[in-house]
């Protein structure tokens, strides 16, 4: 079928809009056979929230930043930016979705095995992987699959530290992944962006993060140095890992999550830090955790989640671009 425009000529093949067909990340092609992966960039669902230690319900993240990410599935032409007078993600960029590692229920450890498995199968394929939570967590197998890669420096967007050691002998909840990744030898350093009020982590947490290398940095302690100075922090030529909890954001923004910290960061804030990152440094690869959908009717946490990655994405694969 075609239909006619204003100027006489067709268009031709499907329409395709956001709330058609099948969810996946951009409504780009689906791979469900992880030894065939042919992309620039892998998207990997990791709904396992067995770590949570409040408000359940990030399991649903991946589901719901998948459909929410229909509203930018930008078609052939690729996402045109005015300020930047820069097309993001055109069909040049390879993009699949690899589908959702299994979640064995009740079972932390298998389900990060098989988490940490879907992150390999990406990096051995060349893709970037970019892993949808799930809580927090699941950050600890997505580091553990870089085990082979060389020296990585973590970019971490969140309101909590995520930095202890040990709880009533739990290791690997979503309190966890950031002590867990100081500790590998791969792991030069971690700059801890966004951190604020009463937090899941005590003083001997914070003291222990910095003498393993941390550099932590409140809302307000970043407004005032701006993102410029900011991202400067960051050592250069690091390699960088980016992991985005979304409750980084201002929970006036972003409520759909688990843990909600008021105070938090504005769009822009966080958007102007990671393109000032991708631009400096080789990013090696992405988790964005903790939409947990059942607590925004609205959808809005969704969609920023959805936003902010396919701006990273355009970001990061502009910067290879440029190089």
């Amino acid at each position: 079928m075609t239909n006619s425009n204003a100027s006489g000529s067709y268009d031709t093949g499907r329409l395709d809009l956001p709330f058609v067909g099948i969810s996946t990340f951009g409504k780009r092609p689906y791979q469900a056979d992880w030894t065939a992966i042919d992309a620039d960039i892998a998207i990997l669902g990791a709904p396992f929230d067995g770590g949570t230690q409040y408000r359940p319900g990030a399991r649903f993240g991946p589901r719901s930043v998948r459909e929410a990410s229909t509203l930018f599935s930008f078609g052939h032409a690729g996402a045109y930016d005015h300020e930047d007078d820069t097309t993001y993600l055109p069909a040049s960029v390879r993009i699949q979705d690899i589908g959702d590692a299994d979640i064995v229920h009740t079972n932390t450890e298998k389900s990060h095995d098989n988490i940490e498995a879907g992150v390999r199968a990406i990096l051995a394929a060349g893709a970037l992987p970019v892993t949808i939570g799930g809580d927090h967590s699941v950050n600890i197998p997505c580091i553990n699959a870089f085990d082979d890669q060389g020296e990585i420096h973590i970019l971490q967007i969140d309101a909590h530290l995520d930095f202890v050691d040990e709880r009533h002998g739990v290791r690997n909840g979503h309190g966890n992944p950031m002590r867990r990744a100081a500790e590998k030898p791969y792991i030069t350093g971690l700059t801890q962006l966004g951190i604020r009020n009463v937090s899941s982590t005590a003083k001997d947490g914070y003291d222990a993060a910095r003498d393993m290398g941390s550099d932590i940095l409140s809302v307000r302690q970043m407004r005032a140095l701006g993102p410029k100075a900011t991202a400067k922090r960051i050592p250069k030529g690091a390699r960088v890992y980016i992991t985005i909890d979304i409750d980084g954001f201002c929970p006036s923004i972003a409520p759909g999550t688990g843990t909600p910290s008021h105070g938090g960061f504005l769009y822009y804030e966080v958007l102007e830090i990671l393109q000032r990152v991708a631009k400096r440094h080789e990013i090696v690869g992405i988790d964005l955790v903790e939409v947990a959908p059942a607590y925004d009717p609205t959808d809005s946490t969704s969609i920023l989640a959805a936003q902010v990655l396919l701006n990273l994405l355009g970001f990061i694969m502009h910067a290879r671009d440029k190089r």
